[in-house]
C-alpha cells in the first residue's frame, strides 16, 4: 500500500463483488486541494470532495453526517440490504419486526440526544425505565431512576437510592467496592497508566483492591456481562473501569435508560472513486476487509487488527399465546449460564408496535453466548421457559406456548475488550492519509465515550467524518458535545491522587 503525501494527486478506488463483499484492490488517496489553498479559494473550487464510508450503523451514518455537512460528496456501503448495522431492524416474512438485540440509550449520550432533537424526530425512545436483576436465587436489586431525586454527590447519590433496592446483597459486601474509586481517579491520568491497567484482567483488578467474592458474582460481574459483553477474568481491568467511571463517579443520572421505538429502512450500490475513506465497521468486518486486501494487509497497522477479538451474542424474541407480567420492562439475567449474561424485556410496554398484542412479546439477549450458540432453535426456547422466564416473572408456567420465535445468532459480532488489546486498537486517523476508522473499538481520548455504545460509535463517526473533511481542506461544522464535566471534589480527588503520584515518583 502507498501512502502519498497531500500534494501528490491520485484516487482511491473500492469495488464490490455482487455478493456485496468489498475487495479493497488499491488505495491511492489525494487531497484534491494544494495545502496552500485559501478558504476563499476552496469555496469556489468547481469539484465536490468525494468520500466513501463503508458500514452504515451509528458510526457510519454519523461519519457521513459529518462529511456531507462539511460539504463533500458521500456514498456509504453496507453489506446488508438495511442501513443501521447492529442498531437495524426488519420484518420477518410473517411482518414482525426483528432486531439483532435492544439497544439502551443512557443518559450521558448527549450527541445522539442532541442529533435526534435536530432532526426534530418526536417520541423516538421511551420513558426513562427500570431495570431489574436477576439471579437464579431471584431479584437482587432494582434500579430507581436517579434523576427523579435530589441530585446529591456522587458516588453518594447512586449508594443512597439503590440502598433500599438491595434484596439480598448485604452492604457490608457493597461497601469493598469503596476500593475501585481510586483506580477510577488514577487509570485514565495519563497514557502510561491506563496502558497498566489494560493489561491486567478486571477480576485481578477487584480482587488486588478486596472486593468481595459475592459483590463481584451478584453485581459486578453481571454489569459488566451486559456492558461489555464479558466475564471479569476476559476484561481488561481499564475497559470495566472507563464503564464504572461513567456510572458510578460522572453524575448521579448516568444509570438512567431509555429505548429507541422507531426504525429505520433500505439502501446499496456498485463501484466507486473517493478522495477520502473511512471504515465504519466492527472489528471482525475489519479483520475480514483486511485480510481479502494485499493492500491493506502489507500496513503493520491494519495487519494488527487481527491480535484483537470479538464476542458471540445471540437474541431472542418468543410472541406467547399468554400476557405475563414483568417487574420492570428491561431486566439483567446473570448466573444461570456460567460466563454468560442476559437480558430480557417487555416489548409489549416498550415498543408500540406489540403494545396491544393479546399474548406477551418478550426478548432475550445473551452476551458472551458462544456457549448458547451450537443449541437448536428449540432448545433455545425450553432454556428460555424452564430456567430464565420462571425466576423473572411471578406465578410464571411453563406451559405458556411458544407462538411464534425469531432465535438470532451473531459470531463474534461486538468488541471483546480483552487484556492488552489497547495497543492494538487505533485513533480516528490511521497510518494511512486520507484513511479514518471509527467505531466503538476505536481507540479514544479521556473526557469522550469509551467503552460498547452506539455513543462511542456515533462520536468516532463525527471525528472521522471532520477528519476526512480537514483532509479534503474543508471546514467541518459538526462539532462533538462533552458528556457534563466532573463534580468538583472528583476532580480535587484526581488532583490529590495525580499530586501522590508524582510525589512517589519524586
Amino acid at each position: 500500500m502507498k501512502a502519498l503525501n497531500s500534494h501528490e494527486s491520485s484516487s482511491m478506488f473500492l469495488k464490490c463483488n455482487p455478493r456485496h463483499r468489498f475487495s479493497l484492490t488499491e488505495i491511492r488517496v489525494t487531497c484534491l486541494h494544494e495545502q496552500s489553498a485559501s478558504t476563499s479559494e476552496l469555496s469556489r473550487y468547481p469539484v465536490k470532495a468525494k468520500g466513501i464510508v463503508i458500514g452504515s450503523g451509528w458510526a457510519g451514518l454519523g461519519a457521513a453526517y459529518a462529511m456531507t455537512s462539511a460539504g463533500m460528496d458521500v456514498t456509504v456501503l453496507d453489506s446488508a440490504p438495511n442501513p443501521g448495522g447492529l442498531s437495524t431492524a426488519w420484518r420477518s416474512s410473517a411482518g414482525r419486526v426483528l432486531e439483532p438485540g435492544i439497544k439502551g440509550f443512557w443518559y450521558q449520550y448527549v450527541n445522539i440526544f442532541s442529533l435526534v432533537r435536530d432532526l426534530g424526530v418526536e417520541d423516538a425512545f421511551t420513558p426513562w425505565t427500570q431495570s431489574s436483576f436477576y439471579s437464579t436465587e431471584g431479584l437482587q436489586v432494582t434500579s430507581p431512576i436517579f434523576q427523579d431525586f435530589p441530585r446529591l454527590p456522587t458516588p453518594l447519590g447512586s449508594f443512597i437510592y439503590t440502598h433500599p433496592q438491595f434484596q439480598r446483597l448485604p452492604v457490608a459486601d457493597r461497601l469493598t467496592a469503596l476500593p475501585l474509586i481510586q483506580a477510577m481517579l488514577e487509570y485514565n491520568l495519563d497514557e502510561e497508566t491506563y496502558e497498566r491497567y489494560d493489561t491486567m484482567s478486571a477480576r485481578e483488578l477487584f480482587r488486588s483492591a478486596g472486593v468481595s467474592g459475592r459483590l463481584y458474582k451478584e453485581f459486578l460481574e453481571p454489569m459488566l456481562l451486559v456492558t461489555l459483553f464479558s466475564p471479569g477474568e476476559r476484561l481488561s481491568a481499564a475497559a470495566a473501569l472507563d464503564a464504572l467511571y461513567f456510572f458510578v463517579l460522572q453524575h448521579q443520572a448516568c444509570f438512567d435508560v431509555r429505548w429507541v421505538i422507531v426504525y429505520a429502512e433500505d439502501g446499496s450500490k456498485e463501484v466507486w472513486e473517493a478522495d477520502a475513506i473511512v471504515f465504519a465497521v466492527g472489528v471482525t468486518a475489519m479483520q475480514r476487509i483486511v485480510a481479502s486486501s494485499p493492500v491493506l494487509a502489507s500496513c503493520p497497522q491494519f495487519a494488527g487488527f487481527s491480535n484483537l477479538g470479538g464476542i458471540d451474542v445471540m437474541a431472542v424474541r418468543m410472541w406467547l399465546d399468554k400476557k405475563v407480567v414483568l417487574r420492570t420492562p428491561s431486566n439483567v439475567l446473570v448466573g444461570f449460564d456460567s460466563g454468560i449474561g442476559g437480558t430480557l424485556f417487555d416489548l409489549n410496554a416498550l415498543q408500540r408496535e406489540y403494545a396491544q398484542e393479546e399474548g406477551s412479546v418478550l426478548e432475550l439477549d445473551f452476551y458472551n453466548a458462544s456457549a448458547l450458540l451450537p443449541l437448536s432453535d428449540q432448545e433455545i426456547q425450553d432454556r428460555a421457559l424452564s430456567l430464565y422466564l420462571p425466576k423473572c416473572i411471578s406465578g410464571f408456567q411453563d406451559n405458556c406456548k411458544v407462538e411464534d420465535a425469531s432465535i438470532l445468532r451473531f459470531r463474534s459480532s461486538v468488541t471483546a475488550f480483552s487484556p492488552g488489546s489497547r495497543k492494538h486498537m487505533p485513533e480516528v486517523k490511521s497510518d494511512l492519509q486520507g484513511v479514518m476508522i471509527c467505531g466503538d473499538w476505536i481507540r479514544q481520548a479521556p473526557g469522550l465515550p469509551q467503552g460498547l455504545s452506539q455513543e462511542k460509535a456515533y462520536v468516532t463517526g463525527l471525528q472521522a467524518g471532520n477528519s476526512a473533511a480537514e483532509y479534503c481542506k474543508l471546514r467541518p461544522v459538526i462539532g462533538v458535545e462533552r458528556v457534563e464535566a466532573d463534580e468538583p471534589h472528583v476532580v480535587a480527588l484526581r488532583e490529590v491522587v495525580r499530586a501522590g503520584r508524582a510525589l512517589a515518583a519524586a
